[in-house]
């Protein structure tokens, strides 16, 4: 149970979309929210006074992948093995996933849904998070992203389970959930870095897809969709999926956007991931696949100004590296042209949504999880502050400061 407090005294963005409030104050008891209204009379003695700093809800990255393996997280990690050095023993991936876990909390993540990760890594530090042995986010995670027998998996190998027909799918589907996933991930269409696969038509057939849907729902558990193509979207959306991942081809289909607006289908649009393969690491990859992320990358620019022109609720999904990086996605949504209040809420509000979270957490109202990031600064003007770690000043995480200048002591700051 955390100790009750007041912030007082904040600029306050609550999630939602809308204009800042000045002067705010909020409190917290057993890890909630309580009142929310303006710092008026005099101070309680629990107040810590943010002295105008930015108060907003913890961030969300709704399409991340927990893992041990630093590859797209250059400086993250230790430094590359030499030629000759004594072999690395496989258990220092844990280290690095709990150095992981810290990374994201310093940068007021505080709520993270794992799309895939090697030999359900992710799934081992959600619960050496919930044990207390590692400070960390909550992590969501799928465990092994459900495919068709596909090139794919001989590259991702353990992030992936192959399953062909609607019975091997609907296995699969227990498998996970046996194993600890929180909800599903398929592969409706192939992926844009796997040279042998077209990420165009669909990979996985209705049939399967609509087994995963039917087994997951039943069970209480969403399912997310990697849709790249139309082909791929339109049988995910059809069928029912909760969110669709990436979905860059989407903006040539109005009629799919206006079904996920009606149905409360989210979109995670990761612009970050194109331009990834499109430029950071263009080196590292086939030319003809870095062509196609260039194309794809405006693509997926379209897809985000016309999904929101639409009404689909959009989230907030980095994946890409290093941790904690993750609002270089919220900047790269603002920028493309819905604005840093919209890229907020996606990254709040939106993404909570695509979790099945939003009656707990995303936004600052009273009753909510009290996950919430003080920022030196507006992001609301700026929001390339939130990359700056000096700017993250504390992150709470159920009430309590887990990251920032308060965390492990009693607040230095009283009003």
């Amino acid at each position: 149970m955390s100790q009750s407090r007041t912030l007082r005294n904040a600029r306050l963005i609550d999630g939602r979309g809308g204009a800042p409030v000045e002067r705010a104050s909020i409190t917290i008891a057993d890890g909630r929210i309580g009142q929310v209204g303006s710092a008026t009379g005099a101070p309680p003695a629990d107040a810590l006074d943010l002295a105008g700093r930015t108060l907003m809800p913890g961030l969300i990255d709704a399409h991340a992948h927990v893992s041990s393996d630093t590859e797209r997280s250059p400086g993250f990690g230790p430094p590359p093995p030499l030629h000759g050095d004594d072999p690395r023993p496989r258990e220092l991936g844990w280290f690095v996933l709990a150095n992981t876990a810290r990374a994201m909390l310093r940068a007021g993540i505080t709520t993270v849904r794992d799309v895939g990760s090697y030999d359900g890594e992710a799934i081992v530090l959600r619960r050496a998070i919930e044990l207390g042995l590692v400070e960390g986010p909550r992590i969501l995670s799928c465990g092994r992203i459900l495919s068709a027998t596909a090139p794919g998996a001989r590259i991702f190998g353990t992030m992936y389970r192959e399953a062909d027909g609607p019975w091997e799918m609907r296995k699969a589907v227990r498998e996970q959930i046996r194993d600890g996933a929180d909800y599903l991930k398929i592969m409706a269409t192939g992926a844009r870095s796997v040279e042998r696969e077209d990420p165009e038509p669909a990979q996985m057939t209705r049939d399967e897809v609509a087994a995963v849907v039917d087994e997951a729902h039943r069970m209480g558990y969403r399912v997310a969709a990697h849709a790249e193509g139309l082909g791929g979207a339109r049988i995910a959306i059809e069928e029912g999926v909760d969110t669709i991942e990436h979905g860059l081809s989407l903006h040539r289909a109005p009629d799919l956007l206006a079904r996920m607006a009606e149905r409360g289908i989210v979109l995670v649009p990761t612009l970050s991931t194109f331009h990834d393969l499109a430029d950071r690491f263009a080196d590292d990859f086939a030319p003809r696949l870095v062509d196609q992320a260039k194309r794809q990358a405006e693509d997926a620019q379209r897809t985000l100004v016309a999904a929101r022109a639409a009404g689909v609720t959009l989230a907030m999904g980095y994946d890409s590296g290093p941790p904690g990086a993750t609002a270089n996605e919220l900047v790269r949504m603002a920028e493309a042209g819905i604005g840093a209040a919209e890229a907020i809420r996606a990254a709040t509000a939106g993404s909570a949504t695509a979790l099945g979270l939003a009656d707990d957490r995303g936004t600052i109202e009273p009753g909510l999880a009290a996950d919430l990031v003080v920022v030196d600064g507006d992001p609301l003007a700026d929001p390339a502050i939130l990359l700056d770690p000096a700017r993250i000043v504390l992150v709470f995480r159920d009430g309590r400061i887990v990251a920032g200048e308060g965390a492990g002591q009693p607040p230095a700051t009283q009003a």
